[in-house]
């Protein structure tokens, strides 16, 4: 076989495996170990390259960014700072039409920006927003589904795990893909503001609402100073996360350190943390690190085994001599990274794909900045839909309803895919829109 006959049959295998129910990490190492033997006859060098990959992976600085973030925001969510956030969104947005999912998106966009985690923000308010719009009379599909739309905005507005991803291997820098992020998470969350009152109008039926709810509601009657108070803690942490890395103060590495120390002074301050907490917290941290680096030690072979099969540059060269221009490129590309969504992870897509259509892009001389966000946003879309959902997994196993479905939670997301699919559209059309900040 020839290295791109090589090249071509990894990749078909690697997503046939992780289809098939295989781990990503073991997938893309396992495949890309075989392929470099392969190609190069000799398995000293397929040896010798993975070595090359952990040394010239985990050992970098940036990673170090993954476990202190995870960290941030496990401490968070173990302080309740979701719920201060929820309440106060609640007491700003109750009497509007929709306003509890209006509540649950601006909540979701704040937690966000301290977390930058998906899979966070889905457990955290499928506990606290799905039984408060349900007790306002919401329907259950509406409730859920506006829990999965929002909490996509985690792998958006930075610090998100898939941003530190993506410029990895992409080798940009980390500080400009959080740039980047900011002003399409924004886009984002107001496109979900606007659209559910009027779904609201529309659709009654769907989303529901108008019933005055019962027991405390203690929130309506908050003051101005009661807000403020249950937002410092969440202020503080911005400022100090995201004001630091943007003016210059400390690296994003340095960033989440002093985060993770804030978030657990705020824990103690609050007296959420205890010692089992504490302790379980960082075994989570463990295992989300853990399989962070994996997965990125795997893609880092991956990528090698690839560009020695010369797989990049022909597909490349084969796009060009299509004739095709960047936006057929890029429709090709959305339609692609969006199916592969519908059965993969947001990260294996990065992975994956990524290196494939990364010297394409930089041949028309577009941002490779830009296209992060743009696969980001493409790969968010795969979290909301079937088979593999794993937002909407994550909010069926959290909320321990059997009267809700899997088949509820698809449903109720699914308007919010199709404006992320908008948006999306409008990012592209408008590369700006990402590049503004960086």
């Amino acid at each position: 076989m020839t290295g791109v006959e090589v090249g071509i049959a990894s990749v078909v295998l690697i997503v046939l495996l992780i289809y098939a129910g295989l781990y990503i990490t073991v997938a893309l190492g396992l495949i890309s170990f075989v392929g470099v033997w392969i190609i190069r006859g000799n398995i000293d060098i397929a040896v010798s390259l993975l070595s090359l990959s952990v040394a010239g992976t985990v050992s970098h600085e940036v990673f170090a960014t993954v476990p202190l973030f995870a960290l941030m925001g496990l401490i968070v969510g173990q302080a309740g700072l979701g719920k201060d956030i929820y309440d106060v969104a609640n007491h700003l947005f109750y009497k509007i039409s929709g306003g509890l999912g209006i509540a649950t998106v601006a909540a979701n966009a704040i937690f966000a920006s301290i977390t930058g985690s998906s899979i966070a923000s889905a457990s955290v308010f499928t506990r606290i927003s799905v039984p408060e719009m349900r007790r306002f009379g919401y329907t259950a599909r509406f409730s859920v589904g506006v829990v999965a739309g929002s909490s996509v905005l985690g792998m958006l507005i930075p610090p998100s795990a898939m941003l530190i991803i993506y410029a990895v291997v992409t080798e940009q820098s980390v500080g400009h893909m959080f740039l980047a992020g900011i002003v399409p998470g924004i886009v984002l969350a107001v496109a979900y503001g606007i659209a559910i009152p009027i779904m609201a109008r529309v659709a009654p039926n769907f989303v529901g609402g108008g019933d005055t709810g019962t027991g405390d509601e203690d929130w309506r009657q908050m003051t101005f100073g009661g807000a403020i108070i249950k937002l410092l803690p969440i202020a503080t942490l911005v400022l100090v996360v995201l004001g630091g890395i943007y003016g210059g103060v400390v690296t994003p590495v340095e960033a989440g350190a002093v985060g993770s120390l804030g978030a657990l002074i705020i824990a103690l301050i609050k007296r959420k943390m205890t010692w089992r907490g504490l302790w379980e917290v960082l075994v989570e941290t463990g295992h989300i690190t853990a399989t962070i680096l994996f997965l990125i030690v795997a893609a880092s072979m991956y990528s090698r085994m690839i560009g020695m099969a010369g797989l990049p540059t022909l597909f490349g060269e084969w796009l060009v001599a299509q004739g095709f221009e960047l936006v057929a490129i890029m429709v090709l590309y959305v339609i692609l990274v969006v199916l592969l969504g519908t059965i993969i992870d947001p990260a294996s897509i990065i992975l994956i794909v990524v290196p494939l259509f990364l010297g394409t892009i930089e041949t028309f001389g577009s941002s490779i900045v830009w296209f992060g966000i743009v696969t980001v946003v493409a790969a968010e879309i795969g979290l909301l839909t079937p088979p593999l959902g794993i937002s909407c997994f994550v909010i069926k196993s959290t909320i321990n309803d059997p009267t809700i479905s899997l088949k509820d939670i698809f449903i109720g997301a699914f308007p919010f895919a199709v404006i992320m699919l908008m948006v999306l559209i409008l990012l592209i059309a408008y590369p700006q829109l990402s590049l503004i900040l960086t």
